[in-house]
């Protein structure tokens, strides 16, 4: 059943209870997140955003390097807590990595001098738009997902056991999978608070 664009946003969420199970192929999987990654807006069409996918042993690899990594900073009678918390990403079906590839950004920067300081901002809310785009793909594949961020501490592993170019700046991690629990309850603002419209 084909969810239209609202009911997508709404039901996206942060779903911490995945399986190693899929709703849709691996190829479907990898259609929705190319699709995202081609038509994600771009300040000056930059398309700087990049994608890493990992499934099966490598997503695996993932969280065994993102665990080990915290072992060496969090004090070890707290570290099962961290553990267990790692164990659930890793209990996913797979892994979107994003990247931003600062190359690009540094030659927009050198092309256009008086935005200088805009292109790294912009080269962010780019890549936000392209995490959004994909989790709520995903959502609507029947996947659930959250997001991320181990970023600097698992940045230099994952660049050379997936051969990552060094241009490309990691921000977020997505681990997915065939939700086993649903998201928790969510509170709003109210709306009124948020949006001012005048006439």
């Amino acid at each position: 059943m084909i969810k239209d664009f609202y009911t997508a946003i709404e039901n996206r969420r942060s779903i911490y209870g995945i399986s190693k199970e899929t709703t849709v192929s691996d190829e479907r999987i990898q259609e929705v997140i190319e699709d995202a990654v081609k038509y994600t807006p771009s300040a000056f069409n930059s398309q700087n955003g990049r994608v890493v996918v990992l499934f099966g042993e490598d997503h695996d690899r993932l969280w065994d390097i993102t665990k080990e990594s915290l072992r060496k900073i969090v004090p070890e009678d707290k570290f099962a807590a961290t553990e267990e918390k790692i164990n659930s990403f890793r209990n996913g079906y797979g892994t979107v990595l994003f990247f931003e590839d600062m190359s690009t950004v540094q030659a927009l920067q050198e092309k256009f001098a008086a935005y200088k300081d805009n292109f790294p901002i912009w080269s962010q809310q780019s890549s936000g738009m392209l995490q959004f785009i994909v989790w709520t793909s995903l959502e609507i594949e029947g996947l659930g997902a959250s997001l991320q961020h181990y970023n600097e501490l698992i940045e230099d592993e994952i660049k050379k056991q997936w051969n990552v170019p060094n241009n490309w700046r990691i921000s977020a991690q997505m681990p997915f999978g065939k939700p086993i629990a649903p998201a928790g309850d969510k509170e709003f603002m109210p709306i009124e608070e948020r949006i001012k419209i005048f006439k």
